[in-house]
């Protein structure tokens, strides 16, 4: 047993979500069974894995735990307020501020691309988190490529890490209606692309970066087999939910 709430190799957004839900669910941390190292294990057995991006990486952890029987639980947090703090080299406070960016679940739509062939398989669920966190960077005095080499322009910080400050609630999805919700309500029966994007809009106030979701939302659901496509009108296909 481990209820230490190791934080090797994990960014401190992880592991404070590994010690929240090991707590809430009384599981046990970094369990090694039948090949693979768990974040959590429940007391009632389910295995809990927190993953704060890239969660195709999961898929084959994900496909052997349904493979025998086991039920899943996948944490993914959606940052809806993000404070940066920035210090020198010496821990010196540079600058702090709030991030205008906020997320929302259709800027994780991506992340579900991956891992659709599981989303509704009945002893799966994906559980989004919604919180508040600090990022810290530290002020370099070159400018300087990240970590992970993906910046396109160099920058004069590098984010050192990414702590939880709040956890505000919870979204779980699990079946076909959880998913077929993140549709807009005021469709029609038949509806096109363009729709969507609008019901987004206007529904669910949504930024443009999000509405801009709306082609990916359809192809996710139509892969899940939730939606079918029903013509089309002019350039634009026509989709409708399947009975």
């Amino acid at each position: 047993m481990n209820h230490g709430f190791s934080t090797i190799n994990e960014n401190k957004l992880h592991s404070s979500l590994k010690a929240y839900y090991a707590i809430q669910n009384q599981g046990n941390t970094e369990v090694f069974s039948e090949g693979f190292i768990y974040d959590i294990i429940a007391q009632n057995g389910e295995i809990i894995e927190i993953q704060t991006k890239n969660l195709s990486k999961l898929l084959n952890k994900i496909d052997d735990a349904l493979n025998k029987n086991k039920k899943i639980k996948v944490v993914h947090p959606i940052i809806l307020q993000n404070t940066i703090i920035t210090t020198d080299k010496n821990g010196k406070m540079i600058s702090k501020r709030k991030s205008p960016k906020k997320g929302n679940l259709y800027e994780s739509l991506r992340e579900l691309t991956g891992i659709y062939p599981i989303l509704l398989n009945k002893n799966f669920t994906l559980e989004l988190v919604y919180v508040n966190t600090i990022e810290h960077r530290v002020r370099t005095e070159d400018e300087v490529q990240s970590e992970n080499k993906r910046r396109r322009h160099l920058k004069n910080w590098i984010k050192v890490n990414k702590e939880l400050e709040e956890i505000l609630y919870s979204k779980s999805l699990k079946n076909k209606n959880d998913y077929l919700d993140l549709l807009p309500k005021e469709l029609n029966s038949v509806f096109t692309c363009n729709e969507v994007k609008e019901g987004l809009k206007n529904e669910f106030k949504l930024p443009l970066s999000s509405q801009n979701k709306a082609n990916l939302l359809l192809w996710l659901l139509k892969k899940m087999d939730l939606i079918e496509i029903k013509g089309k009108k002019g350039r634009a296909y026509l989709y409708k939910i399947k009975e």
